[in-house]
């Protein structure tokens, strides 16, 4: 695939677009001049970027938005409200302008009047709202008033030329700050034969006379600074009270030397890929385990002992191999919590309301196919939160709640599946309103006996709301409903947990990944299933005896509790006789045991999940299927929805047998 620098330009955009969030976020809630400078330095990159790649419409728009930030940065501007909402108002334009350049917007949006808005907060144009406070001293390093002289130590990376970079643009460049002059040291030269033409051997020394800040004259050099050695020092200055001399100034680290190290180990140790190699790569892995499983089975049976150990050494090595290809496509969820932020920021100021956003376990990581899938669902939720469960600021004063609610999306690690909560602290369910809606649309009896968790699941079937009218946030009946079916695809589950006047909690239990698991092969009649391993906890053995001796109830006795088991053979329909001693497979579902029965059970199988394809998408109790080593297909069943597919049987006149789960 060849490398397209526009699509690149296009990805770091993106990145920075929502690094800008975070910041001007942060400043909003008290940050400073740090946040500021990181500010000032992304638009200047996009500005940039955009400029080198023939987007001169947003390098024009972000050139304004630069001015701004820069007249904030100097001290010549105090930060507000107000210039935190044109920062998130110009993020959100130079997304359509983006979007424009990349044919997915119709035409340019019109920006004349934020540009002039823009204009007008940097002009000293009336503020509205009052001030945050960004240490009121400029920035650590700006410059006294006059001009200074600078030295500059510039050696760049070899590399240079190769990347498209020119030195003499650079030092044109810094003589429109000053007075400039510049030194070549060509010690690193080598012999005429021995040289590359496309590496740099020279270093510069620049001493440099101009009123401008250190931040100026590294902005120069910002899209080479991470890949070269670049020194700044100032070497005339007035000493300032209780500091050192010029000298001890000139030897300070600059404010983001730190930053620029970690930011050049950063891109040296990671290497930007396609997600469809990556997709390829785990399609190819997928087939070396089936072929691998063929193989061994092959051995097997022919009986050829010299191939026993190859054989387990490959399968050691498959093993290794597809555990580090899934973790290539393992990403920290914190890259999806991070675009909440602003949902929360924008929405509770359409809705009047207080909330911050708390998240928690950014660093767990989760397959990038289910994190691309989770969005949509993460969304609904806040929504919900917000709409629904938070009060508005004087409600929550009169019940002794803090004015500002806080909403809480957190993620955790729980066996082989990661949990993703989101939490509030607003007025929790309502379940007699959540009754009397059921009863109104004739989804329960008005005598019907619930606890409290049956009642607020009723939430997540289709069409329910409670909202007393319909809105651009909520009341049409779609948002738990979706993400309940969302997190079914996912072969997820998804539970409620409320107490009124202290807030509401949902979960969600993904697995890792969606590609490959280890699965429990069984075998039932003539058929073959695959059970994720994950939600197996042990086998126990089902004898004629005892069922007899339960009279006819679907429970069985492990270790004095009693756990009940839906009869897969009746519920698939399944052909054949059933054997004298079936196994009993159980597994967790929802927090609780429950069994599955099967005639026999094969051992444990590595199962690259493939797809049913169109034909088969209504089939809900089957999430997918493989190929075995002798290559039969045995299916990969949804646990969930097997139990679920049980109890409707259950409901609709089947023979009697005991409930395991109630239909939600």
């Amino acid at each position: 695939m060849a490398y397209n620098p526009v699509a690149t330009y296009l990805q770091e955009a993106e990145e920075l677009l929502a690094g800008i969030e975070q910041f001007a976020l942060s400043l909003g809630e008290g940050g400073g001049a740090e946040e500021i400078n990181q500010l000032f330095r992304a638009f200047h990159t996009i500005k940039g970027s955009g400029a080198m790649f023939g987007f001169d419409g947003i390098a024009s728009f972000t050139h304004h938005v630069e001015s701004m930030l820069d007249k904030v940065r100097s001290g010549a501007l105090a930060a507000s409200p107000r210039l935190v909402d044109l920062v998130l108002k110009a993020v959100d334009h130079i997304r359509e302008l983006l979007a424009v350049s990349t044919g997915d917007g119709a035409s340019p949006p019109p920006h004349e009047s934020l540009i002039a808005a823009i204009e007008d907060f940097a002009n000293g144009g009336p503020a509205t709202g009052s001030e945050i406070a960004t240490e009121a001293a400029p920035p650590a390093d700006a410059a006294p008033a006059g001009e200074q002289s600078w030295s500059i130590q510039f050696r760049p990376s070899p590399t240079l030329f190769a990347c498209g970079g020119n030195p003499i643009a650079l030092f044109r460049e810094l003589r429109k700050l000053g007075t400039c002059e510049v030194t070549a040291h060509t010690e690193d030269l080598p012999a005429l034969d021995a040289m590359t033409p496309d590496r740099c051997y020279f270093r510069w020394t620049i001493t440099l006379r101009t009123g401008a800040t250190e931040n100026d004259i590294r902005d120069v050099f910002i899209f080479v600074e991470d890949d070269s050695k670049l020194e700044i020092q100032r070497v005339s200055a007035e000493p300032q009270p209780g500091a050192g001399g010029p000298e001890e100034e000139g030897r300070r680290p600059a404010p983001a030397a730190g930053s620029a190290l970690a930011c050049v180990k950063s891109k040296e140790s990671t290497v930007r890929v396609p997600s469809e190699r990556l997709d390829r790569l785990v399609n190819l892995v997928g087939e070396l385990v089936m072929n691998h499983s063929r193989l061994a089975q092959a051995a097997s049976r022919h009986d050829v002992p010299e191939l026993s150990n190859p054989i387990q050494e490959l399968e050691r090595l498959v093993a290794e191999l597809r555990d580090d290809v899934l973790g290539i496509r393992m990403l920290p969820i914190g890259t999806l919590f991070s675009r909440f932020t602003r949902l929360v920021h924008d929405l509770s100021a359409q809705l009047g309301k207080e909330a911050d956003l708390v998240t928690a376990g950014a660093e767990t990581e989760l397959d990038k196919s289910i994190l691309d899938q989770l969005g949509e669902p993460l969304v609904h939720c806040l929504r919900n939160c917000l709409d629904h469960a938070v009060e508005p600021p004087e409600e929550r004063i009169a019940k002794g709640k803090p004015r500002r609610a806080t909403i809480r999306l957190s993620a955790d690690h729980v066996g082989s599946h990661v949990v993703i909560s989101v939490e509030d602290d607003g007025r929790g369910i309502d379940r007699e309103a959540v009754r009397a809606k059921a009863i109104e649309k004739q989804l329960i009896a008005r005598d019907a006996v619930l606890s409290d968790k049956e009642i607020s699941n009723l939430i997540l079937l289709p069409g329910f709301s409670t909202a007393r009218a319909v809105t651009g946030v909520s009341g049409r009946g779609v948002g738990m409903d979706a993400i309940k079916r969302q997190i079914d695809l996912l072969r997820g589950s998804l539970s409620l947990a409320s107490e009124p006047g202290k807030g509401t909690r949902i979960s969600m239990a993904l697995p890792l990944t969606l590609a490959i698991i280890d699965g429990l092969l069984v075998e039932i009649g003539p058929d073959r299933f695959i059970l994720p391993m994950a939600d197996v906890t042990e086998n126990v053995e089902l004898t004629a005896a005892e069922r007899s001796r339960r009279n006819g109830r679907n429970v069985v006795a492990v270790r004095g509790e009693l756990i009940p088991y839906v009869d897969l053979r009746n519920t698939f329909g399944s052909a054949g006789d059933r054997p004298a001693n079936e196994k009993i497979v159980i597994v967790r579902h929802e927090g609780e045991r429950v069994g599955l029965v099967v005639d026999r059970v094969l051992g444990t199988h590595q199962t690259v999940i493939q797809s049913l394809g169109r034909f088969f998408r209504d089939i809900h109790v089957i999430s997918g299927a493989t190929v075995m080593g002798d290559g039969r297909v045995a299916l990969i069943m949804d646990i969930a929805a097997g139990v679920r597919l049980a109890d409707r049987a259950d409901e609709s006149g089947a023979p009697a047998k005991q409930k395991v789960r109630k239909q939600q």
